[in-house]
């Protein structure tokens, strides 16, 4: 984490005033700079892989005691998966319009890369069901608990990517440019693809047991 932030300061410093000031112009509108914005989003995410790999840490030491006893894991996970890689592909072809200029390409992209996150999130509740439904309840192994714990943190931050994702999508079909969308667009996907990666590290380490 503080590697992570040395580099981004580092980077953010060594750029001259006349850069910065061009990569303001560039976002034709947007709140934040592009230096800014892209700053605040890396901090962020390093601070969210310092919590997950705590917990994975914490994952890997707790199995080993007497009392883990490993929970099954739904085949619907898989098809989970499945859908949060299309996802991130969305989100991907969602910015390769936007920086083609394609209003229309990115209306569909965002709209599609919405869809998919929430059957992503609804697949999850239904794979906490079907856990419910067997006996596997959040107390009733340590096992559980890290499986529901780890499950929720990585859908609590998928909904805030949401919000992000809702105004963007708000500003495309108000009819903003894309120019004054593009910078959001790129973050999006940025925060999809790295919620992508965590998840498949998530999803290792709990088939791993």
């Amino acid at each position: 984490m503080a590697v992570i932030v040395w580099w981004l300061l580092k980077q953010t410093i060594n750029v001259q005033p006349w850069v910065a000031q061009g990569s303001i112009a560039d976002v034709h509108g947007d709140v934040l700079s592009r230096p800014t914005a892209k700053l605040g989003l890396w901090v962020f995410l390093g601070v969210v892989t310092s919590l997950f790999a705590l917990l994975i840490s914490a994952y890997a030491m707790r199995m080993h005691l007497g009392d883990w006893s490993p929970m099954p894991k739904p085949g619907l996970l898989w098809l989970n998966t499945g859908v949060l890689i299309v996802t991130s592909v969305a989100m991907q072809w969602t910015r390769a319009a936007a920086d083609r200029g394609q209003i229309d390409g990115v209306r569909s992209g965002l709209v599609a890369g919405g869809v998919l996150t929430f059957t992503f999130l609804a697949g999850q509740l239904m794979v906490w069901q079907q856990l419910n439904a067997s006996g596997y309840f959040v107390a009733a192994n340590p096992a559980n608990d890290f499986f529901y714990l780890l499950t929720a943190l990585h859908g609590l931050h998928l909904l805030g990517g949401l919000v992000a994702w809702g105004r963007t999508t708000a500003k495309v079909w108000r009819g903003v440019e894309v120019g004054k969308v593009r910078l959001s667009v790129e973050l999006c996907a940025v925060y999809w693809h790295y919620l992508l990666l965590v998840w498949l590290v998530l999803f290792a380490v709990l088939l791993s047991t």
